[in-house]
């Protein structure tokens, strides 16, 4: 039957899903093995809410059964393109993906440690920066006591690296 004959208060939504964190187009989608168990988790949260949902209400589970198949949908594929880095094969002295790296901010007393992850494992809060970040670009392959210099708008920042642990 053509669309044009549904009731309009019959026809599906189209479910609004919030992107997954911005990887670059052409960018690999580099993971730690921590973020990779996360993503996995994450899926199965997804599976387990599908087989909880109520069917009492029709329309209300379709809508919400098409809402979690289409956050599933965007779940996959960044699993399926997941290439984890083995933090132990990572050159100790150099600052790499998984990294976790001490920064002097300037020529202050203040220090900042990030560990450089992939997208979906970012968190600021959790000192975690995604390695497509500028300052995590900045500081691939610089080594102990070398300088990082972000170019701001107000001035430039200068990162002197004090430590890089995996």
């Amino acid at each position: 039957m053509s669309r044009g004959f549904v009731k309009e208060g019959d026809q599906e939504e189209v479910p609004l899903v919030p992107p997954r964190a911005d990887l670059p187009p052409g960018e690999t989608n580099y993971v730690t093995q921590a973020g990779l168990d996360a993503l996995l988790s994450e899926k199965e949260g997804m599976l387990q809410e599908i087989r909880l949902l109520d069917a009492s209400n029709e329309n209300e589970y379709r809508i919400a059964l098409n809402h979690i198949n289409a956050k599933l949908l965007l779940l996959t594929d960044r699993i399926a393109t997941a290439k984890v880095i083995d933090l132990n094969t990572q050159p100790r002295d150099e600052v790499r993906f998984g990294a976790t790296v001490t920064l002097q901010i300037d020529k202050s007393n203040k220090q900042q440690t990030f560990q450089i992850v992939g997208v979906d494992e970012a968190d600021i809060t959790k000192g975690k920066i995604a390695f497509v970040a500028p300052l995590a670009r900045l500081l691939m392959e610089k080594k102990v006591g070398d300088e990082a210099v972000l170019k701001l708008a107000k001035g430039n920042r200068v990162f002197t690296i004090l430590a890089i642990e995996y």
